[in-house]
Order: C-alpha cells, then structure tokens, then sequence
C-alpha cells in the first residue's frame, strides 16, 4: 500500500514513467548499435570502439549536462539534449557503412543523453513528503531494472519485425517520448537549484561526496564484472536462455530488494552506516559465484546478487542528497552514475582479461576485490559521510520557482 499512495501523489507517476521511457535508448544503444553495424559487415573493432565511445561520451557528458541543469533548470537542458541525442542514433541508422559519421553519431548520442535519471532525483524531495522520500528512492532504483530488461526486448522486436536499424529509430524516438512526458512536467519546469559558490568543482568539493562516489565506483566494478562471467558460465554450462536468462535473474532480485527495503518507514541506523552494511551483505553473494556451482545453484545466486544492489543505490541517493553542496545536487547524481557506469567499464574490462588468462573463477573473483574496496571506503570514510559533521555539507537541495 505504501507503494500505491506514493504513485497516486501528484506528478509522480508521470515523472517515473516518462524518466524510464526516455532512458530506453541507454539500454538499447548497446544491443542496437553492435547489431546495426554487423548487419553492414562493419568489423568487430570497429563495433567495440563505436559502443566505447559511445559509453564514454555519455560518461563525460553526464556531469556536463547536470551542472547546466543545476545553472538553468530542467527543461531548458532536457529537451535540447533529447534532439541531439536523437540526431546522433538518426545519424548511426542513416550512414552505418561510413566510419566517420557513425563515431561522430555515437559521440553525439552519447554525449546529449538527456540526464533524466540525476533530474529525478533531484525532483524527488520536491513532489513527495519527507517521510516517503526514501520509498521514492527505492522505487525509482528498483524500477530501472526495467530498463536493462525492456531496452534489449525493444531491440529484439525491432530486429524480429523490421531491422537493427529500426530500433535506433526507435531509441531516438522513445528519448524524445519520455522527455516530453517528464520534462514537462509541473516539478520539472518549475524546479531551481539554489544558489552555487563560484567553484569549479562544483559537488566535489564535498569530501564525503567525493568517499560516497569512489566507493560506489567499486560496486560498478562487481557489476561490470558479473556481466562478463555470467556471458561465459552461459556458453559453458549451456544455460537454457543463456546470459540474458541469468541476468534478469540478477534484475528480478535488484527489483524484489529495492521494493522491500522501501517498504520499510524507520531504520534504526543512520544512511551512512547503512551503506556500509547493505554493501557488506553484497559481497556474499559475489564471493559464492567464484565457486562457480551448477545452473540451479547459480539461478539462486543471480537473485542474491540482485537482491541488495538496489537498497545500496538507494541509500546512496539519499547520502548524495545529503552530501552535494548547495546548488549541485543534479550535477552530483550525475557524477553518482557516471562513476557507477565507469566502474562498470572497468570491471568489464579487467575480467576479460582474467578470463583469458586465469578462468572464470578468478574473473569472479574480480567482483569481490571490487566491493572490498567499496567496503574499506565506505569504512574509512564514515565520519565523511555523516553531513552534520561538516560545514561542506549541503544545504542541499532544491527548490522551485
């Protein structure tokens, strides 16, 4: 129930469905790009820099975009960024035989992705009460699991019925579709930061911030790396759905935690030493994959996986709102998935390489290390990560006008 009235609350159902509609395409471009340009005979280099520059536009432009947002507002940024973005997919549909338009269209799609995830959050303390805020967190984190989900079934449909092209039409339009519908929304148009120091560091001058992001960047590491060795268990064991099948799996679990601990109204501890324990209970899981156990034992361990990431970016967003100086908050949830999607890379990455050279159970072993630096730093920097200690809190937040 407690779910229930907070989707009946004014403007949040729209600002939920709209923000995941237009992030669609960053759970497309992975799958719709690689497959565009195959059907071309583009050569597999080719395709692994294209989907690299892509992810590292987006990772640079992520922060960009926030920090523009938190200087002019939502929708003036928003629905610019969504046009430009669209153009950059039209461009990769149009001329996937041409190397350079491709790049510049991975580049461009890439760097304009509308930064609908940070502006939610930003939106948050503003459209629901205190007391639910937190739920409003989980069921955003919980819910993006949908994106990894659907984006890749959109792109499956589109290939089934048409083309690899037609769904990077299809993500161009879908970005449009859901910045209209949460851009222009009554909290989006109206939201404003409050005023900024003059500093170019805008929400990393926070050190608490800055020990939340580094961390954070360790669990992007596990997750990165659970992508890979999850790709070669499937090939070897034979999965029955393969990869996909495990790794929704690992989402059901991600949205089955993130609604639970959302359903929760008072924790006895505070944000910041729940952090530390919800990203405690994540290693076990990540330490029983390097056993490497048969299909049953590792469908369960999917789960277990999932089951306590969506609480850790949860309590996350909380501290990240906490934590981000005033007047950055948007460019600080920014920073929050640039560095989670950066961890990711790098962990992808390094396993691949274990994998060659060492076997799956080491490349396992890889998500572990991850969330051992997580959970040192997290450890180290707990007096950081309480706001009240320190004059570079926020007074975060927002406001609207």
């Amino acid at each position: 129930m407690r779910y229930v009235s907070l989707l009946r609350s004014p403007h949040v159902a729209r600002l939920l469905v709209g923000t995941l509609v237009g992030r669609l395409p960053s759970g497309m471009a992975t799958v719709a790009i690689p497959l565009a340009l195959r059907e071309d005979d583009a050569p597999y280099g080719f395709v692994g820099l294209v989907v690299g520059a892509f992810a590292m536009a987006t990772a640079v432009g992520g922060p960009l975009l926030g920090r523009l947002v938190d200087r002019v507002g939502q929708t003036l940024v928003l629905l610019p960024a969504a046009l430009l973005a669209g153009c950059g997919f039209l461009v990769i549909a149009a001329t996937p035989d041409r190397q350079a338009p491709v790049i510049a269209g991975a580049v461009l799609a890439g760097a304009a992705s509308p930064p609908l995830e940070p502006c939610l959050r930003a939106l948050w303390p503003t459209v629901v009460p205190d007391d639910k805020l937190e739920s409003a967190y989980a069921l955003d984190s919980a819910s993006q699991e949908l994106i990894f989900v659907g984006g890749p079934l959109i792109v499956a449909g589109c290939v089934a019925v048409a083309s690899p092209v037609t769904a990077l039409w299809a993500a161009a339009l879908l970005g449009l579709a859901g910045v209209l519908v949460a851009g222009t929304a009554e909290p989006a148009r109206t939201w404003r930061a409050p005023a900024r120091e003059a500093d170019w560091l805008g929400p990393l001058r926070s050190r608490g911030l800055v020990v939340l992001l580094v961390g954070l960047t360790g669990v992007g590491v596990a997750l990165g790396t659970l992508n890979v060795v999850v790709v070669a268990y499937a090939e070897e064991h034979r999965v029955p759905g393969g990869a996909p099948a495990l790794l929704a799996l690992n989402a059901f679990g991600a949205l089955v935690g993130g609604l639970a601990y959302g359903a929760v109204r008072h924790w006895p501890v505070p944000p910041a030493r729940r952090a530390l324990l919800l990203t405690l209970c994540l290693a076990p899981g990540y330490a029983l994959l390097c056993l490497l156990p048969g299909p049953p034992l590792m469908s369960g361990l999917m789960v277990l996986t999932g089951l306590f990431l969506a609480p850790v970016l949860t309590v996350s967003f909380v501290l990240v709102g906490e934590l981000a100086p005033a007047g950055t908050v948007t460019e600080a949830f920014a920073w929050l998935v640039t560095l989670m999607t950066s961890g990711m890379a790098l962990g992808s990455a390094v396993v691949g390489l274990v994998l060659e050279h060492g076997g799956p159970s080491w490349a396992a072993a890889c998500g572990v290390l991850g969330l051992t630096v997580s959970v040192l730093m997290l450890m180290a920097g707990q007096s950081r990560l309480d706001p009240d200690r320190h004059a570079d809190n926020p007074a975060s937040a927002v406001s609207t006008a």
